[in-house]
């Protein structure tokens, strides 16, 4: 789950499985107390038929877990941890070192963490851009890149446009954080 449609369709969807839960945040849900066999069945049909996937297995909880961290990184405005290396943070918020994340992560993802970061903060310069709130400079040291040239060259890696044509074009160029 991404966003607050997200999480209503999940909530109507627990409702409708007569479930109960203590907290539903971005990719998890905390149940309260046991859930029989039919309610769970009924859950996951649900939000199966919704475009959503209900995850049981650890490894790919724990990708899962490492994906709502990068996000949450990414999307945070204030600069607490922002000048402790990633690799370093999520270590110590997994409680896990960063190899066996790293491993774990490339072998179900496919891709890197680093890669999955790089793009989470691109995805976020082109909402930026498309906003028009702040200069590219500001964007650049909100998202703690080292200079603009650095943010100009990683966005046109990834999206083969600088982000001044990209700023022209718009929002026809961003993808759902979900398909990121």
């Amino acid at each position: 789950m991404v966003c607050d449609r997200c999480k209503t369709a999940v909530r109507n969807e627990l409702e409708k499985a007569a479930m109960t839960y203590k907290s539903l945040e971005l990719g998890e849900i905390e149940l309260d107390g046991n859930v029989s066999e039919d309610s769970l069945r009924s859950f996951k049909d649900g939000i199966e038929a919704l475009g959503f996937e209900l995850i049981e297995d650890k490894p790919a909880r724990e990708v899962n877990q490492i994906k709502k961290i990068i996000i949450e990184w990414v999307r945070e405005q204030e600069k607490k941890n922002r000048r402790l290396k990633f690799s370093a943070y999520l270590s110590e918020v997994v409680h896990k070192d960063y190899a066996s994340l790293s491993n774990l992560f490339s072998g179900i993802e496919g891709t890197t963490i680093e890669q999955y970061l790089i793009n989470q903060k691109i995805e976020l310069v082109k909402e930026l851009l498309v906003y028009n709130e702040y200069t590219l400079a500001q964007i650049a040291d909100q998202l703690n890149y080292s200079s603009v040239q650095h943010l100009s060259s990683q966005f046109k890696k990834i999206t083969g446009l600088t982000p001044t044509h990209f700023k022209k074009i718009g929002a026809l160029k961003r993808r759902p954080i979900d398909e990121v």
